[in-house]
């Protein structure tokens, strides 16, 4: 399968750091890469709703979940840009993800078995120093991945909160230069308690 990136881009500010980082990384990518940009802001889907008990799940076919679950189905690579929203994803982010749960349930789908051994990987700009206070943010991707029996690339970080900040973090965009050039296809995602 050809490789098909698709980043989400989860910020509600356009032009964000995070996106801006998620775009150089991109740019690193073999030209014969397809890639395909979703801004969840301009493709608002509603507050997911649990029908796993009441109803049958159908196929959306038309509006902004119809575009994000073909666009999913798609990619060989998920790339979720997402900046730290109260250290984790933001509100949209979170949205889309709810979404898989009813996709895993939607008949005729596969959703699970069809992600499965492909890739998710995290893109975020935080106004933070440390580092560790977006591990809920790679906590909720990791785990997300493992749970679908993906591979996980990793969460590429940079640092920003005024727009354009990010662009500044030299060490972010030297990252963002290597961050999809990894030799071997990434790890398997693992559960932490798994890893232990």
């Amino acid at each position: 399968m050809t490789r098909r990136f698709l980043f989400v881009l989860g910020s509600s500010r356009s032009d964000g750091n995070t996106e801006l980082l998620a775009r150089r990384a991109a740019e690193q990518l073999p030209p014969d890469v397809e890639q395909q940009w979703i801004d969840l802001t301009a493709h608002p889907v509603p507050d997911f709703e649990d029908l796993r008990h009441d109803s049958d799940l159908v196929r959306p076919t038309e509006g902004p979940a119809a575009l994000l679950l073909d666009a999913t189905l798609a990619a060989t690579d998920v790339v979720i840009a997402s900046p730290l929203y109260w250290y984790s994803v933001s509100a949209q982010t979170k949205r889309y993800l709810d979404y898989w749960s009813g996709w895993l349930r939607t008949p005729g789908l596969d959703f699970k078995a069809t992600m499965a051994g492909r890739t998710l990987w995290g893109v975020t700009a935080l106004a933070h120093e440390e580092p560790e206070v977006a591990d809920p943010l790679v906590g909720t991707l990791n785990n997300s991945a493992a749970y679908m029996g993906m591979r996980f690339g990793g969460v590429l970080l940079g640092n920003g909160s005024k727009p354009g900040d990010v662009l500044k973090d030299d060490a972010a965009l030297a990252r963002a230069k290597t961050f999809f050039a990894q030799d071997a296809a990434p790890p398997f995602a693992r559960f932490l308690h798994e890893a232990r």
